[in-house]
């Protein structure tokens, strides 16, 4: 019997190829948008922190030094927790570009698979035709043989 081989399957191997690569990406971009998710979380952990010593700093004896660092961290926290969330926003971005680049290799994937899959059906109906002609030819050839 003939062996099956489909002719795009190096094609095939390399869309298998590019969505591994696309799962890294995605994963990777999974990673980067938790890191700096946690990073807005600290900052925002410290930002509540500086405001809470600083109520508590008015609310005692009146340290103007102390009133003007804690002024500074609240007015510094507050600016890095704007430039993280414009960081945080930029590894959504990145995430959702690796979530659809993924999506478009499964799915060139999936076609090469089904084409493979038609492939192998029409040779399988190929090899079914022969092996029809094979038998008939044999049959005539036996009812020839018995007539003469």
């Amino acid at each position: 019997m003939a062996k099956f081989v489909y002719k795009m399957e190096n094609v095939l191997k390399v869309k298998e190829q590019i969505e591994n690569t696309r799962k890294q990406e995605f994963s990777l971009a999974q990673g980067k948008l938790t890191i700096e998710e946690n990073k807005l979380k600290e900052l925002k952990k410290r930002l509540r922190i500086y405001e809470q010593e600083l109520k508590e700093a008015t609310s005692n004896k009146i340290d103007v030094n102390l009133l003007r660092r804690l002024g500074e961290s609240i007015k510094i926290s507050r600016e890095q927790i704007k430039a993280q969330i414009v960081q945080v926003e930029v590894a959504k971005k990145n995430l959702e570009l690796a979530q659809q680049r993924l999506a478009d290799a499964v799915k060139e994937r999936k076609i090469q698979e089904i084409l493979k899959e038609k492939a192998f059906e029409e040779f399988k109906l190929e090899i079914s035709a022969q092996e029809m002609k094979e038998i008939d030819e044999v049959v005539s050839f036996n009812y020839n043989n018995r007539s003469n």
